[in-house]
């Protein structure tokens, strides 16, 4: 019966977690690549391949399940993803005592609600479904208890049982519910984080965006009444709405992003035979002028060459800021986060709302 989708590979959890430890080591380690460790990377990263396939059927009907529980909600959005193969390793690398097998957010369902009552009620929901036959093995609740770097939503992390399809019994699946705002700050930060190469949502990259956004989303916090974030627990919200305004202000963050957002929109209507772009802000000028200038995928040396001599322009003091992104990181933010510009969009005009707040209680 359950023949007809993707099956467990026919592997022990062992293989597929040597697998994983194989592909850590051949991109983060030092080990010398031979012929014969060529072809055993070749299989591992077909192991991988496969054991991310056989997520998508029990996703799916996750999802059907989600959309049918949020019907009732105005505005609700649902969307669901496979975690890209390049970002399971790297996560691998991140936490060296997980293990491929216990990944538990290969496969994820997402669902975005206009209000925190909305969201706090549907994780209500999913706590008390008694009929639900799939296992809940943890949540984690990040609206009570805030990551450091500012994120907030509820996961529930599921064991998926299902009577039809046994085959799939046992695979993790996450499910996450956030609150427009929460997402608007989620889409922000993965954004900037591709724009500026930076893995900035696994608190790496520059330490003036990482502190913009965890006190941005502390001022998020304030706005829907949930608890603040760790570090900035101590601040009122007028100090908070303070602080991000002084910020945005030093930093012009609010501009760059703005900035960057319609480099991409544009980046996206171009010709599909360029790969690699290169955005340039000039922060002398008001309004900031961008530039963006672009090459083929064959043209990299090119490119590389002209993003060097607008760094080396910009170490001598030049108001300046560049980056060069490639068409392949783009395009995976669109599939992740469709609306990404409309998202971008809201989290800037909270922020302006919250400067407009800041100035009128001077």
């Amino acid at each position: 019966e359950g023949m007809r989708f993707p099956p467990i590979p026919p592997i022990s959890k062992n293989q597929i977690d040597k697998a994983g430890e194989l592909l850590v080591d051949f991109t983060y380690g030092i080990t010398p690549i031979t012929a014969a460790r060529f072809e055993k990377l070749m299989e591992a990263s077909e192991v991988l391949s496969q054991w991310r396939a056989c997520h998508a059927y029990p996703i799916n009907t996750f999802q059907s399940t989600l959309r049918t529980k949020v019907r009732s909600y105005p505005e609700a959005l649902v969307a669901q993803r496979l975690k890209r193969l390049p970002t399971i390793v790297n996560k691998l690398h991140l936490y060296p005592r997980m293990k491929l097998t216990t990944m538990q957010d290969i496969g994820g369902v997402r669902a975005i609600l206009k209000t925190l009552k909305d969201a706090l009620t549907l994780a209500t929901v999913y706590r008390n479904t008694s009929r639900f036959e799939h296992n809940l093995e943890k949540e984690n609740d990040y609206i009570t208890n805030p990551k450091p770097d500012g994120y907030r939503g509820i996961h529930f992390v599921y064991r998926y049982k299902n009577k039809m399809v046994p085959g799939y019994d046992g695979l993790l699946l996450e499910l996450q519910i956030r609150t427009k705002l929460q997402h608007a700050w989620a889409t922000a930060v993965e954004t900037m984080g591709t724009i500026l190469g930076q893995a900035l949502k696994s608190k790496q990259g520059s330490k003036e965006w990482l502190k913009f956004f965890a006190l941005t989303s502390s001022a998020f916090a304030h706005i829907e009444k949930t608890p603040l974030i760790p570090g900035y627990q101590h601040l009122s919200k007028k100090e908070t709405f303070k602080a991000v305004t002084k910020d945005v202000e030093e930093l012009k963050v609010l501009n760059r992003m703005k900035n960057y957002t319609v480099a991409i929109e544009e980046i996206n209507k171009k010709d599909k035979s360029y790969y690699y772009h290169l955005i340039v802000l000039n922060s002398m000028e008001t309004p900031i002028k961008v530039q963006i200038k672009s090459y083929s995928r064959d043209n990299l040396r090119q490119a590389t060459k002209e993003y060097a001599e607008f760094e080396e322009r910009a170490s001598k003091g030049e108001e300046i800021e560049s980056v060069l992104v490639s068409a392949g990181p783009l395009k995976l933010l669109r599939k992740a986060y469709p609306n990404y510009f409309l998202d971008v969009d809201v989290f800037i005009g909270v922020v302006n709302n919250i400067i407009s707040e800041s100035k009128a209680n001077l």
